[in-house]
């Protein structure tokens, strides 16, 4: 039964260690997934409004925001989980763990890639931390873990971690996503061009300090051909 296997993720990877009477009755995403299998059912055989009112009900119960036509795996952990958005084409793997904030959202209004897909397929096993958006039809691979409040919007490799806006693996300073399609939703503030200040003022940091470098070398060299002279 899937409450109790459920239940079980939520007590073998909750530090918290609840008891499973907690683990049955005091987690949103225990009850936002349950729900969601039932709207899930019913969006399928097309009764659309009817999936909607059982989702829109969940979201007013949970905090936890799950399209019916979201597909979601098998033991999915969504800790805390307020404020978690799951969009309409989003593919969400087995046992992945997400935190509260988290957004799987679509960056276009327009269809793109396979027709219809507008959210991100997030494969098994990945992590996804507090506040993260996680956007487009673009791919999660397997193991991958996301840092809090990163925002991705290009493929992530199975088994990597990426962290900040953009994206990017830890300690890298190159630009991973490519421009946002047209017709983009203004809602996530991206622009036209990948926008990242902090590394656009890293590299600015790093031609200074180049420079700096390039001057004292020259100064150096000056002095040893003046102590030379002297001599």
């Amino acid at each position: 039964m899937e409450l109790f296997e459920l239940a079980r993720t939520i007590r073998v990877r909750d530090p918290a260690r609840p008891t499973w009477l907690e683990a049955l009755t005091c987690y949103a995403g225990v009850h936002a997934v349950l729900t969601h299998r039932v709207a899930h059912a019913l969006y399928r055989l097309g009764l659309r409004a009817a999936a909607r009112m059982i989702s829109h009900t969940s979201r007013f119960i949970t905090g936890i925001e799950i399209h019916p036509g979201a597909r979601i795996g098998r033991r999915l952990f969504i800790d805390h989980g307020m404020g978690v958005v799951i969009g309409e084409t989003a593919e969400v793997g087995d046992d992945v763990l997400i935190y509260h904030g988290v957004t799987l959202g679509g960056l276009s209004f327009e269809p793109k890639g396979r027709p219809g897909k507008r959210h991100p397929t997030v494969c098994d096993g990945v992590a996804i931390g507090a506040g993260a958006q996680v956007l487009g039809p673009i791919t999660v691979g397997a193991g991958a873990r996301i840092g809090a409040n990163a925002v991705v919007v290009a493929e992530v490799p199975p088994g990597a971690s990426v962290v900040g806006i953009p994206a990017r693996p830890p300690g890298e300073h190159r630009v991973m996503p490519a421009p946002p399609p047209p017709g983009a939703s203004p809602g996530y503030g991206l622009g036209d061009r990948p926008c990242d200040p902090v590394g656009e003022e890293m590299a600015v940091l790093r031609a200074e300090v180049a420079n700096l470098r390039s001057e004292m070398a020259e100064l150096r060299r000056r002095s040893a051909v003046g102590l030379r002279a002297a001599e």
